[in-house]
């Protein structure tokens, strides 16, 4: 029955399935939690200090709907060191990756307007449309010996001129699915054909473990300046920096004027400190953004390596992103395992329905750790809980 307070759509949403399964645990100090799409490194202290000396010195008041012009100068140099040039003019400062998207939806997306989804994804990219009224048609990567892999001759047949909005998330949250060059000039041309705007979330686009890449393939890469193209970023994953809530979209210059005043009546700007702590982690992402790579590859290959030794795991390398996602033959049921896994074994996992559909009968384990053996621990518990 609808709830009479709220619109329908909002009374119909989903309540995370990921805090669902948290909240299972809230409490226990005997929980590994591995749910959450963080690490448990805190944030670096140079950029925590930034922030605290532009709290001591009174940054404590408004600041321009787009942010620092500083801090985007900063960001359009150090997107352009990964990619061809990007102009300041062409970059807003955001209060979180979060935000950046929906910003990105409320500049598009009129109710009844058509949405194309690639998922299974992280449910805000396809709940943000509908919240809006739109409606969602989700295109599904297909699981291969548990790697998923993109059927691009049905993503394209699915765009047409009727759509408004492509939604890409890679790498993916939370498959670690990539798309490589060749899919995204595919998908590029296709789009410009059928007048589509494509909304690209590439927020863990630096977390992309091919040997010789800085970052993972772009949209960026390929595309022109006044091409319909929106692309998100955040300072949450890189940086380590979840819980400052601070991230950037690269739009067409035609379209700054009216995210300036979409920005005013969301948030109005990000925190001027939390853009100082963006300011440092800049000024450190030389040093520090590989040096977390090659962190998280290593977890990624013990995780990995040991799931790959449980029976009954099927699994994937995963190119990008910080998840693996496997499933476990006979456990259909996602939701109701990753329960089972907190009550009975202390080993907090998100259940791969909370992705949608697509994702039901898997599991997402975040292997972004400071300490590999907590890995091979919950390793440990999920064989106790299989050998049952």
């Amino acid at each position: 029955m609808r709830d009479a307070d709220v619109r329908h759509v909002i009374a119909d949403l989903d309540a995370s399935r990921i805090r669902e399964v948290a909240n299972a645990g809230l409490g226990r100090s005997d929980v590994l939690a591995f749910w959450f799409g963080e690490s448990d490194e805190p944030t670096p202290a140079p950029v925590c200090q930034a922030a605290i000396r532009s709290i001591e010195a009174g940054e404590v008041f408004y600041a321009h709907n787009l942010g620092l012009p500083e801090l985007r100068e900063a960001q359009a140099a150090y997107i352009s060191s990964l990619h061809p040039a990007v102009s300041a003019e062409r970059v807003a400062i955001t209060s979180s990756g979060v935000s950046a998207l929906m910003l990105a939806q409320q500049l598009l997306v009129d109710a009844g307007d058509e949405v194309v989804a690639v998922v299974p994804v992280w449910p805000n990219l396809t709940a943000q449309p509908a919240i809006l009224g739109a409606r969602v048609k989700r295109v599904s990567l297909h699981p291969h010996e548990g790697a998923w892999q993109l059927d691009l001759d049905e993503l394209l047949a699915a765009i047409t001129p009727a759509t408004r909005v492509l939604i890409v998330n890679s790498p993916n949250n939370p498959t670690g699915w990539t798309l490589t060059h060749a899919e995204i000039g595919q998908i590029l041309a296709h789009c410009r054909r059928t007048g589509t705007w494509i909304v690209s979330d590439e927020v863990y686009e630096r977390l992309y473990f091919a040997d010789a890449a800085a970052a993972a393939p772009s949209f960026l890469d390929l595309a022109e300046p006044d091409d319909r193209l929106l692309v998100v970023h955040s300072f949450s994953k890189s940086f380590l920096m979840t819980g400052w809530r601070l991230g950037s979209l690269v739009v067409p210059p035609r379209l700054m004027e009216h995210l300036g005043k979409l920005i005013e009546f969301n948030t109005s700007c990000a925190p001027v400190f939390v853009q100082r702590a963006g300011l440092a982690a800049l000024a450190a992402a030389p040093d520090a953004v590989p040096a977390l790579r090659a962190r998280l590859r290593h977890c990624r290959d013990t995780l990995v390596g040991a799931l790959r030794e449980l029976p009954r795991v099927e699994l994937a390398m995963p190119p990008g992103a910080m998840y693996a996602f496997l499933r476990v033959d006979g456990e259909a049921d996602s939701l109701a395992l990753a329960k089972r896994l907190v009550h009975e074994h202390g080993l907090g996992l998100a259940p791969g329905v909370a992705f949608g559909a697509e994702g039901e009968g898997w599991l997402r384990w975040c292997f972004a750790s400071k300490q590999p053996e907590r890995l091979l621990q919950g390793v440990d518990r999920l064989a106790a809980a299989l050998r049952l």
